[in-house]
């Protein structure tokens, strides 16, 4: 199927994604990497300077970024050969990307596992824009990406990939009826009473821990730098507190420190779906989870070779503490309607580094 005589609502595949390169609704600075293009979504890739910026702004609908940029930049930070980005600093970049989008397609964005497990807090801005991470159809113009490092400094340049976009025709969310059959059919999370309702799955938090009681880790303040782009540079004591299930099956979130822990469904999501996790209402608790939302077609299904993925959760309290309790609601996979089948598959044609996983820091950690 080619997005031309795409006849429904869904998500952009892999080949789909490739022919908005080949139409000219998508263009880039330079070449794409080889693995850019995921299964239904595409990374975002920094250009070559970064902006300091006093606070986040949103342009609005008047007002172009760059102007924002010259009212609001402190100053500007060469990404040719790499730099560090401080903790508590915001960051604007424009990417290499840019987007001529028709009329019919739509995008929005989301922090990639490995940025949302370093707890760098990351939006898509464009031109005119009144929201975060959404890009409405028919957007013509360059994209931005905000940067704020919230627990370790990290090093960054150009063409580092910290974003993902996804390419959408119409509304291709699954209603509750469609999400229970679907569940029903093909096993959408490893549960004995699984949480189905017009919000989608809920997720609940695992506290039993793993067999030596690993239950997950909180972020060290004062730590070195982390590299972006480097697998299995750090050490995971320098940057991490493990914690450990004591016999209670609660954690006290303690306000404005940054938690991984995991959840106690195991995820699946069907070669011709794509999911997301929305965080759950904010009126059961004072607490953020999972800044990293999108699950690509092929997460956790056993073809390839994901059976038993659970999802990865990064937490982090606001304001008071908070006690979380073992089998506790955290979050909700929404699923969408995939237009076709991708040609590669999250886990079996990729190398995917969290396939199969459980509790599992990003791919920075030795």
């Amino acid at each position: 199927m080619t997005i031309a005589n795409a006849d429904m609502a869904g998500i952009l595949n892999d080949a789909q994604i490739a022919e908005l390169f080949g139409s000219g609704a998508l263009s880039s600075a330079r070449g794409l990497d080889d693995d850019q293009i995921q299964p239904a979504s595409l990374d975002l890739r920094l250009s070559t300077v970064a902006w300091r910026v006093r606070a986040s702004f949103l342009p609005g609908r008047n007002c172009p970024v760059q102007e924002k940029l010259d009212r609001f930049g402190l100053h500007k930070i060469d990404l040719s050969e790499g730099a560090v980005l401080e903790t508590g600093c915001v960051y604007i970049v424009p990417l290499m990307e840019a987007l001529d989008l028709p009329q019919t397609i739509s995008a929005s964005a989301n922090p990639k596992s490995s940025t949302g497990r370093l707890d760098i807090f990351t939006r898509v801005i464009t031109d005119h824009a009144q929201q975060f991470d959404m890009v409405p159809a028919g957007y013509s113009g360059p994209l931005y990406l905000e940067i704020s490092p919230r627990t370790f400094p990290v090093v960054v340049r150009a063409g580092s990939r910290l974003s993902q976009i996804r390419f959408r025709i119409g509304n291709a969310i699954l209603d509750q009826d469609d999400l229970l059959k679907l569940h029903q059919s093909e096993t959408l999370v490893a549960a004995e009473e699984p949480n189905i309702d017009a919000r989608g799955i809920a997720m609940s938090i695992d506290l039993t821990g793993a067999e030596d009681g690993l239950v997950g880790y909180r972020g060290k303040r004062h730590t070195g730098v982390v590299d972006v782009d480097q697998k299995a540079a750090c050490a995971v004591l320098d940057y991490w507190e493990p914690i450990y299930n004591r016999g209670s099956r609660d954690i006290v979130l303690d306000p404005d420190e940054f938690y991984i822990l995991v959840s106690r469904e195991a995820v699946h999501v069907p070669p011709l779906y794509a999911a997301e996790m929305v965080p759950f209402d904010h009126l059961v608790g004072e607490f953020r989870v999972h800044y990293a939302g999108f699950f690509d077609p092929g997460f956790g299904h056993a073809a390839a070779g994901g059976t038993g993925a659970r999802a990865v959760l990064e937490v982090r309290s606001h304001e008071v503490p908070f006690i979380l309790e073992h089998g506790q609601i955290v979050g909700r996979l929404v699923y969408e309607n995939m237009l076709a089948r991708p040609q590669a598959l999250y886990g079996a044609d990729l190398k995917s580094n969290y396939q199969a996983q459980g509790l599992k820091l990003s791919k920075h950690f030795k």
